[in-house]
Formats: C-alpha cells, sequence, structure tokens
C-alpha cells in the first residue's frame, strides 16, 4: 500500500477524519443508457495531517477527468447570483476598481460572478477548465481561457493580460490536489498591491454542524483559517481579513495580499477568529479523530426516519441532484427504496440518474403532479430559497425534510 502523504506540508497521514466507505464520484450523472454499465467506486476516506491539519482525500481520479465536463452550472441558485452581485459591489467600494482595473476569476463557472463586474465596465478575464461550462460565459461576452490554473497558466496570462488586481477563487481551493502550484500562480498573477479573494466553506462548521455530505472526491481538501494561512504564508502571502459568510453552510471569504504590502494590516477578524479556531480545538487531534462517531449517529438518525415514514405508507421524494447529496445517499445506502425520484431546476441534470444509487432526475413540476408527502431537501445549504420557490407543497399537506445538522421534517 502506497504511503500517504499530506498534499501541503507533506507529512505521512495516517490518522482519520472520517471514513465514508466507498462512493462513486459525486457529479458522474448516469445517462439512461448507461444504467446497466459498471460504476467506479472509490474510497471516501478524508484523513487530517498531525503537522498541519489539513483535512484532506487521496486523489483516485485527476482534475482533468473530473471536470473537463462538468454538470455544475452557478447560475440556476437565485441566493447564489444575489451573493456574487453583492461581492461585486462589495469590493468595487472597498477598493475602487474601475476601468483602468483588471479582474480575473479562477474557476469562473459560466460567468455568474465576472458578469456584474463586466457590467460595471470593468475588464474581466475569466480561467474555467471545464469546456461546457465556459462555453456559456463566453456567450455572454465573457473572456474565458480553458484550462485549469496554475503556475505555468499564470506565467501565460501574465504575458498576454498583465497582473490582475483582484483575483478571484471561490470554492475552487477544495478542487486543487496541487495546491502549492495553484498559490504559486495567484501571487504570479497579482499585481504588487492586488488583492485575492477566496471563498471555501469553513472546516470549523463542517465538524460543528455535522456537515460529512461535503466530502466527496471533488473535493480534495478542507479547510480552516488556521490552515489556509499557514498556505498562504508558505508562498510569502498573507491574509488580511476574513469575513464568515452563511454560504454553503458556513463559508469563509479571506483576503490576502503580498507579505511586503503594508497598506493593508492585518484585521482583528483574523486573530479573533484563529484564537476561535484554537478554541474549538482545531488544533488538537482529538477534536478530529472524535468526528467519525458524530457521522454514524446522523446516519442512523437519517435511516431512522426514512423507515419509520414508508411503514406509514408515507411518499418521499427529493429535491435537489447536488453532489453532496450524493455523498449522503450513498453513505447512508438510500436508495429508490425511500426516494422515488429528486427533481433538479438545471435542464442539463433532468432526465439524468444520480450516481451509485440510481435514483431519477426529473423537473420541479414532478413535484406538483405526485404530491409526495416529504421532500427530502438534498442541497440543505440552499432551504429557505427551495422552501419559498416549492411552499404550495403545504397546500396538500406535504412537509420538508432537512438531513443536515440533523434531520428534522418542517
Amino acid at each position: 500500500m502506497t504511503e500517504q502523504r499530506c498534499r501541503f506540508c507533506n507529512a505521512n497521514l495516517t490518522h482519520t477524519f472520517v471514513d465514508l466507505g466507498m462512493s462513486p464520484l459525486a457529479n458522474s450523472y448516469i445517462r439512461p443508457e448507461e444504467l446497466k454499465d459498471k460504476e467506479n467506486f472509490y474510497p471516501l476516506h478524508a484523513y487530517v495531517c498531525e503537522s498541519c491539519f489539513l483535512v484532506q482525500l487521496e486523489e483516485f481520479e485527476t482534475p482533468e477527468q473530473i471536470f473537463s465536463d462538468y454538470a455544475y452550472f452557478s447560475s440556476y441558485s437565485e441566493s447564489w447570483l444575489k451573493h456574487a452581485e453583492e461581492y461585486t459591489r462589495l469590493m468595487m467600494e472597498r477598493f475602487s476598481y474601475s476601468k483602468d482595473s483588471q479582474v480575473v476569476e479562477v474557476a469562473s463557472n459560466d460567468g455568474y460572478l465576472l458578469q456584474y463586474f463586466k457590467e460595471a465596465g470593468i475588464p474581466v478575464l475569466g480561467i474555467e477548465p471545464a469546456a461546457n461550462v465556459a462555453e456559456v460565459a463566453q456567450a455572454k461576452g465573457i473572456p474565458t481561457i480553458v484550462d485549469f490554473f496554475g503556475v505555468k497558466l499564470a506565467q501565460d496570462i501574465l504575458a498576454r493580460v498583465g497582473r490582475a488586481d483582484l483575483i478571484v477563487g471561490n470554492n475552487v481551493l477544495a478542487h486543487v490536489p496541487d495546491l502549492h502550484d495553484f498559490i504559486g500562480g495567484l501571487k504570479i498573477l497579482l499585481k504588487p498591491d492586488g488583492v485575492i479573494t477566496a471563498e471555501f466553506p469553513h472546516l470549523l462548521r463542517l465538524i460543528q454542524e455535522n456537515q460529512f455530505d461535503t466530502i466527496y472526491h471533488e473535493h480534495f481538501s478542507y479547510f480552516s483559517l488556521t490552515t489556509m494561512t499557514s498556505i498562504f504564508e508558505s508562498h510569502d502571502l498573507i491574509i488580511f481579513d476574513v469575513q464568515e459568510l452563511p454560504t454553503h453552510g458556513g463559508s469563509l471569504r479571506v483576503y490576502a495580499r503580498y507579505a511586503d504590502d503594508n497598506n493593508k494590516p492585518i484585521g482583528s477578524r483574523v486573530t479573533e477568529l484563529l484564537k476561535r479556531e484554537e478554541s474549538a480545538g482545531l488544533r488538537d487531534l482529538r477534536t478530529y479523530q472524535n468526528f467519525s462517531e458524530q457521522v454514524k449517529k446522523t446516519k442512523r438518525k437519517i435511516l431512522e426516519f426514512l423507515i419509520k415514514a414508508k411503514r406509514e405508507g408515507k411518499i418521499i421524494v427529493g429535491y435537489g441532484a447536488p453532489a453532496k447529496g450524493n455523498t449522503l445517499l450513498n453513505y447512508c445506502g438510500i436508495r429508490t427504496d425511500f426516494l422515488d425520484y429528486t427533481v433538479d431546476r438545471s435542464p442539463r441534470k433532468q432526465g439524468l440518474y444520480l450516481p451509485g444509487t440510481h435514483i431519477p432526475i426529473k423537473a420541479p413540476d414532478a413535484i406538483r403532479e405526485t404530491k409526495p408527502d416529504y421532500v427530502f431537501i438534498l442541497p440543505w445549504n440552499l432551504k429557505d430559497e427551495i422552501i419559498e420557490q416549492m411552499s404550495d407543497i403545504r397546500d396538500w399537506g406535504g412537509k420538508f425534510v432537512v438531513p443536515i445538522p440533523e434531520v428534522a421534517a418542517i
């Protein structure tokens, strides 16, 4: 067996964070004609490094295999679009970006964010490895490079476009197996007085709120501010501010700059959150090792709820086809014996089947046609948006079920 090494500090990995068994790639949705084909399942086993406390998975498939044709389009979430628009306004107010500035987004998806900078007359450039997703951004008039970001691409962009005033990386760091190549590329592309902002789900919230389903093969790493600070500092970049966000069940937005840029002092929010993480035990291996038992209890509670409902003759369907939902369903062994089907607003997922469980994905109107007793919300981080969109299920006495942090019917 190959020895596992930490992808940041190269220490030997021997400590389990959580073992979720065998699971398919969470975004490998299945076409009807593929239902009888063999599926690949991989160990979904997260480790924690005893030296730097980075939580991470082994790399079983390369990013090229996972992301070159991608099923997630950011613009199908209204709340995420609102989040992007608010971010754009905040950046322009705080850093006074104008038509003379350059904004680059890494993992720019379908142009969901850069479109707002473009509307404000600020030059933009997107970098998106999934050609099918980048095509949508390009159709919006957003220049987009179809490639994976790292030192080499950063050098190419530097020669062609120059350095960036703002580099944005929303929910991309978790997808990067080579953190040093990625952060090194950010440094190359940043102007001397420029700013990097990166958003990522907060490991502290994952632990405290039992968000085990956010662990899947497409996410190679899971970050605390403590670990992220060390990663940036190893490249002479300093995190000078941090915001706690409600997105994805609780995320951080960090602001980074060159170590010698003295015009942006380290703010109190950084020092306060680092202290809070230490108080919560994020520098203590026992905190990580206790998580496994917490996850097993959650699995049992979810299955107890579903078994009771089915014994009572209830009809249960899903809402959403997110990657996190596929981790939860495969780990808990939930298939069409519990969920008749799930629905998703993305036409690109409708008519397909969830990986592993083979639950069919339909359009949201299917819920109004079949009038189920329970709608099991898989993207629980969007529950408020979904409950508002589907509020009419109350007309026939239907209820929503949210599985995380603890299963509850509402």
